[in-house]
């Protein structure tokens, strides 16, 4: 498992996005880039997160900001969260978890007295160069992005 510190250079990302398209994290050098990880589409908490970054969108754009959304489901069920919410940005189908574990994001939980294997919610911010600037962990939903958008500047 990933111990990730900031000023680390951000493993590479090789998954599909919501269209079924190769993704590849170094396709965006030379910009700042926000990726959040989310435990699952249409959720209500991975809701409030995705459209708090939908809302911001255009402030973080005029920042050199791409906001990139990362979760272990399926393309499809990325697509019809991407459209069904109106998200301007890329959702990755991180199915096998492989960002997940290299980013150290994929954790034990507990899910109603149960132990389970998850998604801890979580973001990096991803500097022009590939180097990692920021880590917000076990991020709660509400007011995220807000905090987020004060980090890249």
């Amino acid at each position: 498992m990933s111990t990730l510190q900031e000023g680390d250079l951000a493993p590479e990302i090789d998954l599909e996005d919501e269209r079924g398209e190769r993704f590849h994290l170094s396709g965006l050098r030379g910009q700042r880039v926000v990726l959040y990880f989310y435990p699952r589409a249409n959720t209500p908490g991975c809701t409030v997160e995705a459209c708090e970054f939908r809302d911001r969108a255009a402030e973080f754009a005029g920042r050199n900001g791409v906001i990139v959304g990362v979760s272990p489901d399926k393309p499809a069920a990325q697509m019809k969260f991407k459209t069904g919410k109106g998200l301007p940005f890329s959702l990755l189908a991180d199915v096998k978890r492989s960002a997940a574990e290299a980013y150290g994001v994929w954790k034990e939980k507990n899910m109603y007295g149960k132990k389970v294997m998850g998604i801890e919610r979580t973001t990096f911010v991803i500097g022009e160069d590939g180097r990692i600037e920021r880590i917000f962990r076990q991020v709660k939903a509400a007011g995220h992005a807000g905090q987020v958008l004060e980090t890249v500047r």
